[in-house]
């Protein structure tokens, strides 16, 4: 195969991954609100991914939706209440801190505690164990025995 063809080949290949979905909006703000929304919403399918990263078809059926709420009018704060009213506040990267989220909020800093105090517990316990190792006279006395007895 020559490499002219190669390079036309990658380059046919390559060309999906390139393509990105043109917008067009009346005002540079509505352009901006857009943009924050679409990489401060999770995308749905994917779940580490922002809406704006994600090539996942819900990804891009939600794009056009808040594309549609953008340039109806509404604001960010309403696109937000629109989605997490449809999808939950799982579409949002930062949920809202609220009883259901408290988990999510504070659940790694009480793992975080947790480990600390099992650490603090299991090293007490090993100096507690480290103090009964100490020999009592007889003891002492049966091991230097032993020692002569071994040396000879």
């Amino acid at each position: 195969m020559s490499p002219r063809i190669l390079i036309l080949l990658l380059a046919a290949l390559s060309l999906p991954v390139t393509a990105t979905e043109i917008r067009d909006f009346a005002a540079p703000s509505r352009q901006a609100a857009y943009e924050n929304l679409i990489k401060d919403l999770r995308c749905l399918v994917c779940q580490n991914q922002s809406l704006a990263d994600s090539d996942a078809d819900l990804a891009k059926d939600l794009r056009t939706e808040v594309y549609n709420i953008i340039q109806s009018g509404k604001n960010e704060d309403e696109a937000v209440k629109f989605l997490t009213d449809r999808y939950g506040d799982f579409v949002l990267y930062r949920p809202p801190v609220k009883p259901i989220t408290y988990l999510l909020w504070l659940g790694p800093f009480a793992a975080l505690l947790g480990g600390g105090l099992f650490l603090w517990r299991q090293a007490r316990r090993r100096s507690v164990a480290d103090d009964d190792d100490e020999l009592s006279a007889e003891e002492r006395q049966r091991l230097e025995r032993l020692k002569a007895k071994i040396e000879g």
